[in-house]
């Protein structure tokens, strides 16, 4: 175990920026396939568990786990100027990450997982702190932004981009055979507030604003022993909150949900769900319903997008109103407790109205409405159909706060963000 490999999630430069729970999950994955053939450390700028995440002088968080980043207002990149809003660097302090690089000297590589295409001034950052003190590292780059913008990525000096799940080339690099799939590496965090956990990965559908197919390819459920064994990783570290990050979670559920809280533990203090990646409603039975409450869910995130019928079928019909309807009061007689909506905003085919029908509609349901600014993802259908509108090379101009403003104008933004937070305060719970 000769080797060094420092594990790293960036910071993130964007207007805002909140702990749903947010972990380095791919990370964490390929680092736990690495344990007992490298000696790994993991710095998480995003770590909210470390003291110097405290945002003057308080870690704020919320009774599920989450909560607000560290932030230093920064000057809004030259892409972004004609955006009516501040801009920020979230995430532990440059300083700290420099310490930290001097405190543990010269690792061989230095794995870096990358977020949204728009955080890449973040990869940036960490790159060059890398070269800066240790220059011989090998620095391989995957996640989102480097499997959707490869030839951006390449540009910011890593020495190797992942581009999907496709790891040969890292296994290649560090010469080693390929590993089996094991555990994700949980416990290279010192304390841990929340975990994150998938079953499956990809999903089968094709919703055209979608890039899971790009990242993920083909649906594919994981070994449920591996899923387990993370579980029981999370637990023994006090964690109580888990968060699913499947792509289509209820999907095949016979084959991954339901065996799996068959087997969730049951002993010690009760773990609490959450779904933050949108389950497709149209696959909430009663009986679904009701063993998901049962087993631990406590908070639902339901996928409408929009109340128009038209949107939705051109899109990729990924609910209908009255699936929608239905699965809320599954859900609701199941013994749910949180059950919210996302709604599409700033979507190029849709429009102000059905965003503020679907608002009404979530309100009428007693749901908490969630505004999802859309983001002109590069290689979907309807990412691509943003290109005479904004430059899509740039990935700065993919900003999911940025585009709905650009396209429908920051009052009318402003005013459906306030319809939604009056339909939030309003909902039943």
């Amino acid at each position: 175990m000769s080797i060094r490999i420092l594990l790293i999630q960036p910071p993130i430069h964007d207007f805002c920026a909140y702990d749903f729970w947010l972990k380095p999950y791919g990370l964490l994955r390929v680092a736990g396939m690495l344990r007992g053939q490298a000696r790994m450390d993991l710095f998480d700028f995003l770590d909210r568990g470390d003291e110097g995440m405290a945002c003057d002088g308080k870690l704020r968080g919320d009774r599920w786990g989450r909560g607000a980043f560290r932030r230093e207002l920064l000057p809004k990149p030259a892409a972004l100027k004609d955006i009516p809003r501040r801009f920020y660097r979230f995430g532990l302090p440059r300083e700290v990450f420099r310490a930290f690089l001097v405190s543990r000297g010269s690792y061989d590589v230095a794995l870096i997982q990358s977020g949204m295409t728009y955080w890449y001034p973040g990869v940036r950052e960490t790159i060059e702190e890398i070269r800066r003190r240790s220059p011989d590292t090998r620095i391989v780059l995957g996640g989102v932004y480097a499997t959707l913008c490869p030839e951006h990525a390449a540009t910011l000096g890593a020495d190797l981009v992942i581009r999907g799940n496709d790891l040969q080339p890292l296994w290649t690099l560090l010469g080693i055979v390929p590993p089996p799939e094991a555990p994700a590496f949980w416990e290279g965090y010192a304390r841990l507030r929340s975990g994150a956990l998938k079953l499956s990965d990809g999903c089968p559908f094709r919703c055209t604003y979608c890039a899971s197919d790009r990242l993920h390819g083909g649906f594919s459920p994981r070994r449920l022993q591996t899923a387990m064994a993370e579980v029981h990783a999370l637990a023994v570290r006090g964690v109580r909150d888990i968060a699913f990050y499947d792509d289509a979670l209820l999907h095949r559920a016979e084959e991954t949900l339901l065996p799996f809280l068959e087997q969730a533990p049951r002993e010690g203090e009760p773990l609490r769900f959450h779904t933050p990646n949108a389950v497709h409603a149209r696959f909430i039975t009663a009986d679904l319903a009701c063993r998901m409450a049962a087993g631990g869910f406590r908070t639902f995130y339901l996928g409408l997008e929009s109340a128009s019928a038209q949107w939705q079928a051109a899109t990729g019909r990924k609910v209908t109103v009255g699936e929608f309807r239905q699965a809320v009061a599954y859900l609701r007689e199941g013994g749910a407790g949180e059950i919210h909506a996302y709604v599409l905003l700033g979507h190029p085919s849709g429009d102000p109205e059905s965003v503020s029908a679907a608002l009404s509609l979530a309100r009428e349901l007693g749901v908490r409405a969630m505004l999802a600014d859309f983001s002109p993802v590069p290689g979907t259908p309807d990412g691509d159909a943003c290109a005479s509108r904004v430059d899509l090379g740039e990935p700065l101009n993919h900003n999911k706060t940025a585009y709905p403003i650009r396209a429908w104008g920051a009052q009318t933004v402003n005013r459906l963000k306030a319809q939604c937070r009056t339909a939030r305060s309003g909902h039943a719970s």
